[in-house]
């Protein structure tokens, strides 16, 4: 592989702004380690030995010793979804003896972050790296030190084939939604992967003793279910939770159509304005404190706490949880293993606004650039394998993040799943009845995973210290501004 000298600046930045939460996305799970991605709440739960476990499952005779090694680098370290991605290297390896997949996995998405900073440095980066959605940006601008991009683009490697080493090309097949979010100068950078969007997560038991039949779909609808339920001879602890979480602020955004940054969400051009205390961003915050205020959501008092929220709703002291469609399948199993039914719906929008879209979290599994043909040949044709139509659709079934192809999704119709899992198709669904907009494609931007940080921190100071929404989003304003401005200073 091609030496690269140059350190990362822009991770270097994303790791002293993230401390151990996870995303989306999920960013999060979206899921941070998920969603921005981001975001899941399995994303942080599990750490590896010493920050990484590397795959042994693969073949160690000669002929695997002689295979051109593959690093694969993820941010999931629980046993589900690592798993999956090593079962998949293994049958990917069987198939193709001249290669051997090797997956390393990371507690957090923070983590991936710092190793392959630590990498580049040394000149050694895996070959297919996994980040978020909020780095994306970052990536796009990071550069070695000859100037030359750390990543290849996706779309230029694929060059038109329709097949790589055997392996069919489901490049052109990715939904919409991840599509649009990762194509830039209509090309995809990376290969979307676990894509996700934020839901709601309703108990459906405690809703039908409250009188109520249906999730609510807007605000209001939220205000009015709450009175209902807090007001049961055994009604819950709390009525509604989610993370504080930047991710879901983004979200609310994006469903009023209120772009996060100036030129088009960056799509049009590179950003260089953000927007924390907009008329739209300005609303969805007092509406999270005026919950907070009348005891109708609760904050666990922990910042990017996917672990706390989702706990609450399973004890059934919380009756519906926001959260990253990420863990649709955990979050439905345990309502039915302690005998209550979750029903998935759309995150609740406000009612005075016409509703936009949802966007997406989660992340994508990026090349290096500088690799010999060899190894940019067996990269993405492990890429488009792990995506396959079959790959995918058990993906999506083992976690809940949305079949990444539409033939994955013709998969699951096929065998029933949906109608099986109705929960299932909810996020896809949400993505799908997104205006194609700016504001319901999602920001790009330089410092993202700091801006969010600093969304996060606001929104805390207004929950817990009981500040004027106005004036403390119009300091996170300023804060945000200039970590963008320093940013553009080095990559604009």
């Amino acid at each position: 592989m091609k030496k690269l000298f140059a350190l990362l600046f822009a991770l270097a930045i994303f790791g002293a702004a993230c401390g151990s939460g996870s995303s989306s996305d999920d960013s999060a799970s979206s899921d941070d380690s998920a969603a921005t991605d981001d975001s899941a709440a399995s994303d942080d739960s599990a750490a590896s030995d010493d920050s990484a476990s590397s795959d042994d499952s693969a073949a160690s005779d000669d002929s695997a010793a002689a295979a051109i090694p593959i690093e694969m680098w993820i941010a999931f370290s629980d046993d589900a979804r690592l798993n999956f991605t090593k079962d998949r290297a293994t049958e990917f390896n069987a198939a193709h003896p001249e290669y051997e997949v090797i997956v390393t996995s990371f507690d957090s998405y923070n983590t991936v972050f710092e190793q392959t900073q630590l990498a580049i440095e040394d000149g050694s980066p895996p070959e297919i790296i996994h980040f978020f959605e909020a780095a994306t940006q970052e990536a796009l601008d990071a550069v070695d030190g000859n100037g030359d991009p750390i990543f290849k683009s996706v779309t230029e490697a694929v060059a038109g084939r329709t097949e790589i080493l055997g392996e069919p090309v489901v490049l052109d097949d990715v939904v919409s939604a991840a599509t649009k979010y990762y194509t830039i100068d209509g090309s995809l950078y990376s290969m979307p992967w676990n894509t996700s969007s934020t839901t709601m997560f309703s108990n459906m038991d405690i809703l039908a003793e409250a009188g109520i039949s249906e999730p609510p779909t807007t605000w209001q609808g939220v205000e009015e279910a709450c009175d209902a339920i807090l007001a049961l001879p055994d009604a819950p602890s709390n009525c509604i939770t989610w993370p504080n979480h930047g991710w879901f602020f983004e979200q609310s955004l994006g469903q009023m159509g209120a772009n996060l940054a100036n030129n088009d969400n960056g799509r049009s051009g590179r950003a260089t304005e953000v927007f924390l205390n907009s008329d739209e961003a300005i609303e969805y915050v007092q509406w999270w404190s005026d919950l907070d205020d009348s005891g109708d959501y609760v904050y666990t008092g922990t910042q990017r706490d996917w672990d706390g929220t989702a706990a609450a709703f399973n004890a059934q002291e919380a009756a519906m949880l926001i959260y990253s469609s990420s863990d649709t399948t955990v979050l439905t199993q345990n309502g039915a293993d302690n005998g209550f039914e979750v029903k998935s719906s759309y995150m609740p929008y406000n009612q005075d606004r016409e509703y936009v879209g949802n966007l997406i979290g989660g992340a994508t599994l990026w090349m290096a650039n500088g690799l010999s043909t060899e190894e940019e040949d067996g990269a993405l044709a492990f890429m488009n394998f792990f995506s396959n139509p079959e790959n995918a659709a058990l993906w999506h079934q083992v976690t809940g993040y949305i079949p990444i192809t539409n033939a994955a999704s013709d998969v699951l119709e096929a065998e029933g799943w949906f109608t099986e899992s109705p929960n299932s198709a909810v996020a896809t669904a949400q993505l799908n009845d997104a205006a194609d907009t700016p504001a319901s494609t999602g920001a790009l931007l330089g410092n993202f995973v700091a801006i969010r940080d600093v969304v996060t921190a606001a929104v805390e100071d207004i929950l817990v210290n009981d500040l004027d929404v106005q004036t403390r989003m119009d300091s996170a304003q300023v804060e945000a501004q200039r970590l963008l401005d320093d940013y553009n200073e080095l990559y604009g």
